[in-house]
């Protein structure tokens, strides 16, 4: 049985609803874009150019629903790509942005140019389109080290990346297009968001490709607390934040509320895939003492109560379906042993 606060948000159909994704060739994006042509939307998926036509994951969707699917490529830091990406649309889920936090200490200025300079294009264009939502997203990364647990959206914001700065930024950008221009946004916070398809940066496909094809498994620190939410809850937490018209102009967390260590996540993942390795931390992989974000763990009362959204999906029960997903892709796992920023 759905809970109470979900039954108490009305459904709202995405049959026939114009829609834009930006940075839909990505992992959240992907599986974002999917839901929405399941649902019945009419989905435009902006990516980025590149030469050789690829359109990322959306690449591996199968071939009925990439056939409903309109792709622009162009750049997300280019106003007129943006502006003829969004026009006409009714809903706007933005999604476009350098997210390597490793990376952003690398190159700063190319990490702020796509959070920062990207998100005001995406808000300038919904303005002048008058386009009917626009859901921008964040990152439980912008409150850095938790001053409190569970975190809620009114705890401090934390600059403790390059990365999470310009996330910081790209809210409040959005937060002053909303209050000065009476633009429809809402933003949405995952925390720490798995599943199939992503990347070897993040943490829990590092640890699955290592366990699956490695003699060890080479980490940072295995100290960190993390709120780890199934990518399937946080499509579907988009699409509720979108539907609810209480969620305009509010920051919206998405997370299950429930923070384990990198080392006990390591080991949920031994526990499925039967391995039992060394785990050895490398300091190339540790982030600097005052950046490294110890402790996040998600307080999602508010897209309870505002969107009626929960999340579903446990974490063994996710793992088990990350596990199974890269098992059946191996090509993907051989970078395994590769430090990816």
């Amino acid at each position: 049985m759905r809970d109470s606060a979900e039954r108490a948000v009305p459904a709202q159909t995405w049959m026939g609803r114009r829609v834009l994704v930006t940075g839909a060739g990505g992992f959240i994006g992907s599986h974002l874009t999917l839901r929405l042509v399941e649902e019945g939307a009419e989905v435009t998926a902006f990516v980025r150019y590149n030469s050789n036509g690829s359109a990322g994951h959306l690449d591996s969707l199968p071939a009925d629903v990439r056939s409903r699917i309109r792709v622009i490529a162009g750049d997300i830091r280019e106003q007129s790509s943006v502006r003829q990406a969004l026009m006409g649309m009714d809903t706007v889920f933005h999604l476009a942005a350098l997210i390597s936090i490793p990376y952003s200490y690398v190159d700063p200025e190319a990490v702020a140019n796509t959070n920062i300079m990207g998100t005001l294009n995406v808000l300038i264009a919904a303005r002048d389109a008058g386009t009917g939502c626009v859901v921008h997203t964040s990152t439980s990364e912008v409150y850095g080290t938790a001053l409190y647990v569970p975190i809620d959206e009114d705890h401090p914001l934390q600059g403790q990346s390059p990365y999470s700065a310009s996330k910081i930024g790209a809210d409040k950008l959005a937060e002053s297009f909303h209050r000065a221009f009476g633009l429809p946004v809402v933003t949405v916070r995952p925390f720490n968001t798995y599943g199939p398809r992503q990347s070897t940066r993040a943490v829990i496909p590092t640890v699955i490709t290592q366990a699956l094809t490695g003699e060890c498994v080479r980490l940072g620190s295995l100290a960190p607390v993390r709120d780890f939410t199934f990518v399937e809850d946080t499509a579907r937490g988009f699409l509720a934040a979108a539907a609810s018209p209480r969620c305009q102009g509010e920051v919206v967390n998405l997370g299950t509320g429930t923070g384990v260590t990198v080392q006990e996540m390591v080991e949920l993942v031994f526990d499925i895939t039967g391995k039992r390795l060394p785990v050895i931390e490398e300091t190339k992989r540790i982030r600097p003492e005052k950046s490294e974000v110890m402790q996040l763990i998600c307080d999602n009362r508010r897209a309870r109560r505002l969107a009626g959204w929960t999340p579903r999906v446990e974490l063994e029960q996710g793992l088990r379906q990350t596990v199974e997903w890269f098992c059946n892709h191996q090509p993907l796992t051989h970078r395994a042993r590769t430090y990816a920023i």
